[in-house]
C-alpha cells in the first residue's frame, strides 16, 4: 500500500531500478566506450528534456545496448558517433518522441500571449 503512494509522488520504482541498472552498465564499459557513453548520457539528460519515465528508461537501455555492442565488437568510438557527436546524440534523442518539460512552458507561453491578446481586445 505504501509503495503505491510513494510511486504516485515519485514515479515508478521499477523504472528507477531499470534506470540504475542501465546506468551501471554504462559505468562498467571499458575505457573509451565508457567515457563516450557517459558523456552522451549526460548530454541526453540535458538535451532531451524527456519527462516520461517509460521513454527515458527505454532511451537509456538502448544507449547501454549500443555501447555494449560497440565495445564487444571493438568498433571505434568515432565510427559510432561520426564526425559530429552532438548531431549523433541529438538524432539519437529525436527517435524518442515523448512529452518534454518544455512542452508545459510552451503551452504556458501560448496561453499568456492569448490572454494578453484578449485583454487588448476589451
Amino acid at each position: 500500500m505504501a509503495a503505491k503512494w510513494i510511486e504516485i509522488l515519485t514515479g515508478s520504482l521499477e523504472q528507477k531500478k531499470q534506470y540504475r541498472q542501465d546506468k551501471a552498465r554504462l559505468d562498467a564499459l571499458p575505457g573509451p566506450y565508457g567515457t563516450a557513453a557517459n558523456a552522451m548520457h549526460r548530454y541526453l539528460t540535458y538535451y532531451s528534456g524527456i519527462v516520461d519515465g517509460d521513454t527515458l528508461t527505454t532511451m537509456v537501455t538502448d544507449l547501454a545496448d549500443l555501447w555494449e555492442r560497440a565495445a564487444a565488437d571493438g568498433t571505434p568510438v568515432r565510427e559510432i558517433v561520426g564526425a559530429d557527436p552532438v548531431e549523433f546524440a541529438e538524432t539519437f534523442a529525436a527517435a524518442y518522441d515523448s512529452r518534454k518539460w518544455i512542452d508545459k512552458e510552451r503551452a504556458r507561453l501560448t496561453e499568456a500571449v492569448e490572454s494578453a491578446e484578449r485583454e487588448e481586445q476589451r
